[in-house]
């Protein structure tokens, strides 16, 4: 029979090694969350809003459509008129129309409802990749059902 000795030091070694990966945060231990993004060429604000939600943890694929292109796929990802926004983009299932931060896209993606997904319709200032967030309009994220209609999943106040 083998018996396994550890020294003290190379118990408390252990110990350390484990406690310090154990604390990682989250976005370490995960693969990025794959999202693609429909835009078009010339949008700066959509770009931001990219570079905001890579920081997050997100792994960005960008399609450039023209304006007829990004409209009949905004149609196409369900949509309404009165919830569009500049880009859309598609994660795990859900679109995501404007500039929606990315703790609601996880806590949609969390959720998993039977939804379209979300919107911030317009291109409100101050939210993500409209300006700076101190300085930012009030504004909702809507979540989208599947028959079109629309409800309040958050509220940001203005700074």
């Amino acid at each position: 029979m083998n018996r396994l000795v550890l020294s003290r030091r190379a118990s408390l070694f252990a110990m350390a090694a484990g406690l310090a990966f154990g604390l990682r945060p989250a976005a370490v231990h995960a693969a990025p969350t794959a999202i693609r993004v429909a835009k078009d060429p010339d949008c700066g604000c959509c770009g931001a809003w990219i570079e905001i939600i890579e920081a997050d943890g997100f792994a960005a694929t960008i399609d450039l459509l023209d304006y007829d292109a990004l409209q009949a796929h905004k149609i196409a990802s369900g949509i309404p008129e009165d919830m569009a926004s500049c880009h859309t983009a598609h994660v795990d299932g859900y679109a995501i129309e404007g500039h929606v931060p990315p703790a609601d896209i996880r806590r949609l993606l969390a959720a998993r409802p039977d939804a379209v997904g979300l919107s911030v319709p317009g291109m409100p200032y101050g939210s993500p990749g409209m300006g700076p967030e101190a300085e930012r309009e009030a504004y909702i994220v809507y979540l989208i059902r599947r028959d079109g209609s629309a409800e309040v999943f958050t509220t940001y106040d203005a700074a």
